[in-house]
């Protein structure tokens, strides 16, 4: 199960937010490559068909818990931007890590979906970012914070002053950016058991949804939307009978 896990882990860094098995199995977000026929495209995908604790989801129903305080120890910051095809990401410098369970886990990179994936109470956002974290054992952990429509957002201006316009594309950061400058400013969260939100779409992720919004402007939103030419976000999963916790 660990070298699974960290083999898996490898291929998020690599190829970025998504997960592609191997770069031999082609999966998009429309037609018939498209979330729909995910699960039937390759062996290492039924996850995406028959798992049960798939995401994004519509996060409602909470359940009052004591959640303790995320432990951000972001110290280093994003070195490289790239473009695969399905999302812009930014990788990461090692040594920033969150604490969660009181178990550390490492960011290793972050990336953007438009639309939303995740909703908060059937509302869905222009934009949402997942900052991907690992522990040692390749257990992963995920931020996800929604931007609403308003203001430029200054980290993401300084990212898209970077970002590569053709899928395959990556180059260096020009300016220093930093995870924790996309993030709001409360750190409060919701909780969920959840899994990849791309193909093989692997369950047993810890996801943390920031209950509060960052700004974003129209057009920066439209900018990477211009750069993908298509929506990149996986449709709403069921949620069966997870809890999530507020």
């Amino acid at each position: 199960m660990r070298r699974t896990l960290l083999t898996l882990l490898g291929s998020i860094i690599l190829t970025s937010g998504t997960v592609v098995a191997g770069e031999k199995t082609h999966w998009e977000y429309t037609g018939d490559s498209g979330p729909k026929n995910w699960g039937t495209l390759d062996e290492k995908f039924k996850a995406c068909a028959t798992g049960r604790n798939q995401s994004p989801i519509d996060l409602n129903n909470f359940i009052e818990a004591d959640l303790k305080t995320i432990d951000f120890n972001y110290t280093t910051q994003a070195t490289e931007i790239l473009n695969n095809g399905h999302t812009i990401q930014a990788n990461y410098a090692p040594g920033s890590k969150i604490k969660v369970d009181g178990i550390d886990f490492e960011l290793k990179q972050f990336h953007f979906h438009t639309p939303s994936e995740n909703h908060i109470e059937g509302q869905s956002f222009p934009m949402e970012a997942h900052l991907v974290h690992a522990d040692s054992d390749g257990n992963l952990a995920v931020i996800a914070i929604m931007f609403s429509e308003g203001e430029n957002n200054a980290a993401i201006g300084k990212l898209w002053s970077s970002m590569p316009e053709h899928a395959g594309d990556k180059q260096s950061l020009k300016g220093k950016v930093s995870a924790i400058d996309l993030l709001p400013k409360d750190h409060d969260y919701y909780r969920f058991n959840g899994s990849l939100t791309t193909p093989p779409c692997t369950e047993g992720v810890r996801w943390l949804v920031m209950k509060n919004p960052v700004n974003v402007s129209k057009e920066q939103v439209k900018t990477f939307s211009d750069i993908m030419h298509h929506a990149n976000n996986r449709p709403i999963q069921g949620t069966f009978a997870r809890p999530v916790l507020k």
